[in-house]
């Protein structure tokens, strides 16, 4: 699969930030080489070795990343119902790259999915593809506040928070110094009946008010979303199933139109609600219902 290489492509053709997960399945140098003029951050899973970590973000930073986010909702992986269902594994082919060289992905113990959640599963070689795809015991479930400070010693760059969803955890990440929130549930993957970002938006950027940026993803499809989001206090909006829907209608083309048909629908939403430009988006244009 070429998805990471094909988003970043198609998010630097239109002016769009690109996230680029840990575990990629394309390297951070293959993506920058992909986009080398692209808007992009990188989202750090900090793993049980933290001197892997440590690399990642050097790497990051010196490849010209413009920002580190740390996701802090997943400890340990949730129970994935739909993986289970399908029997996800990450097929023959494909390897962690970030992490090539460092673990010996088909020799060591891995996560596999299972009805009762995520479990650890020996992989005696790597023609065995029962398992998730990723080394046991990736994710540290030890992290903390005080990883930022961490972090902080490690980089220049700005660090953004993925995953908060209440005022008092974004409370805790300004005293801890972060320079942005994404307001997140992880896709609804990690815990089930989590509140939606969209309601989570309101209390945290009453109590961030513009102290920080803040940001969502989740349940955005089309650009009224977007113009909801946006009233409701987000700076950007970031999208996942939607490029997933692009890629397997048409490849780079079919992802661009998807960004295009948001950017187009955001504009029309906009005139629409009488805004002739965003700094006159405000929440005035959000009606609630009165229960």
């Amino acid at each position: 699969s070429c998805r990471h290489v094909t988003n970043i492509s198609s998010a630097e053709a239109m002016n769009t930030c690109y996230i680029a997960s840990t575990y990629s399945t394309y390297s951070m140098e293959e993506i920058v080489a992909a986009a080398p003029g692209g808007f992009r951050w990188f989202q750090l899973y900090i793993h049980q070795n933290r001197r892997l970590s440590e690399q990642l973000v050097q790497r990051a930073e010196a490849l010209g990343f413009q920002a580190l986010v740390l996701t802090v909702d997943v400890p340990y992986g949730g129970k994935r119902r739909v993986d289970i269902h399908n029997n996800f594994q990450l097929p023959p082919h494909m390897e962690v790259e970030n992490f090539r060289g460092s673990i010996e992905v088909g020799a060591v113990e891995r996560c596999m999915v299972t009805p009762e959640g995520w479990a650890r599963a020996p992989c005696p070689s790597k023609n065995d593809r029962s398992e998730y795809g990723l080394p046991a015991h990736s994710f540290d479930p030890s992290v903390c506040w005080d990883d930022i400070y961490w972090l902080r010693s490690l980089t220049h760059l700005p660090i953004i928070v993925k995953g908060i969803l209440t005022q008092e955890d974004a409370d805790l990440a300004m005293k801890h110094g972060v320079q942005g929130i994404i307001v997140s549930n992880h896709g609804g993957r990690q815990l089930d009946s989590t509140p939606a970002t969209i309601n989570a938006l309101i209390e945290i950027k009453e109590t961030v008010q513009d102290r920080i940026e803040v940001y969502v993803d989740g349940g955005i499809r089309t650009g009224s979303d977007v113009l909801k989001a946006l009233a409701l206090g987000a700076k950007y909006v970031f999208i996942g199933r939607p490029t997933l829907w692009g890629l397997a209608y048409k490849g780079e083309e079919g992802l661009r139109e998807v960004l295009q048909i948001l950017k187009d629908e955001f504009h029309l939403s906009m005139a629409l609600a009488g805004c002739k430009k965003v700094s006159e988006i405000g929440r005035h244009l959000v009606q609630f219902s009165r229960l």
